[in-house]
């Protein structure tokens, strides 16, 4: 297989993304540095907009108290976490352009199936190592930092020990390293999971009660699922779904039942 691993196909209908790929083949790694900074700049910019805006719309449905003001500190935190994410893309195109991470062209029944295959595994995986985080001596050195803030908002999606963004960006890129995927299951799931980043530190449910009654649908998880983790650190491990929880033992008592409501234990 080529080092740079990409077929060039149906060039007629796919010079879009075969024009980013070559891009992505020929630019500097200082180029690359910037296109990667713009590209994160603007994902954190997306997040607190948006997730500000739906925290406004279902203000009515708190899943936790209202966080405290703003700090310097904290802001500091995010935008460390924004260099960092950076550093971890940057660090992905290096192993791309050297054969180590591969992907597939096209879009396609195979495609679609990365996305649940990423989502399964790092769901998985993801669980494993925050319940990792959370073993007594661990704690107070990577994951303490995140439940300080017992009340989230938009931003605490970034508001990360350094040491555990590494160690989810390590793991990403261990994952697709050893699955090679396709440029469309890759992109879809970066998306998913920045989405659910978001919606699990909105600090307000969007999601309407009914949701939890729902067989299968109420396997997906939401803002009251996190929240209730933010405020009961023994339950409530998982990312996107609460599979994990379930089978392992650490679903928090009456989720569905508070669901959408401010745990008892806050009020």
């Amino acid at each position: 297989m080529n080092k740079v691993p990409y077929t060039y196909a149906n060039k007629g209908s796919k010079s879009m993304e075969n024009s980013i790929i070559h891009s992505l083949t020929s630019i500097s790694w200082q180029g690359a540095f910037l296109v990667f900074l713009i590209e994160n700049v603007v994902i954190f910019i997306l997040v607190i907009v948006i997730g500000n805006l739906i925290t406004s719309r279902f203000s009515l449905r708190p899943v936790c108290l209202p966080p405290p003001a703003l700090t310097p500190a904290e802001i500091s935190v995010w935008l460390i976490n924004v260099c960092l994410n950076t550093l971890i893309t940057l660090a992905g195109w290096h192993l791309w352009k050297n054969g180590i991470i591969q992907f597939r062209d096209g879009i396609n029944l195979r495609s679609l199936i990365d996305v649940i295959v990423l989502l399964l595994v790092m769901d998985g995986l993801m669980y494993a190592l925050h319940r990792l985080a959370h073993i007594s001596f661990l704690f107070p050195y990577i994951h303490r930092y995140h439940h300080r803030f017992e009340r989230p908002r938009p931003g605490t999606l970034f508001s990360l020990n350094p040491v555990e963004n590494i160690g989810f960006g390590a793991l990403w890129l261990f994952v697709i390293a050893v699955y090679s995927t396709s440029w469309f299951g890759m992109s879809a799931y970066l998306f998913l999971n920045v989405a659910f980043g978001t919606i699990g530190h909105l600090g307000v449910e969007p999601l309407p009660k009914s949701w939890a009654r729902i067989p299968v649908i109420n396997y997906i998880a939401g803002s009251s699922f996190h929240a209730q983790h933010h405020r009961d650190m023994n339950h409530n491990f998982g990312f996107y779904s609460i599979v994990w929880d379930r089978l392992f033992g650490t679903l928090r008592k009456g989720y569905h039942k508070q669901f959408g409501k401010i745990p008892y234990d806050e009020i």
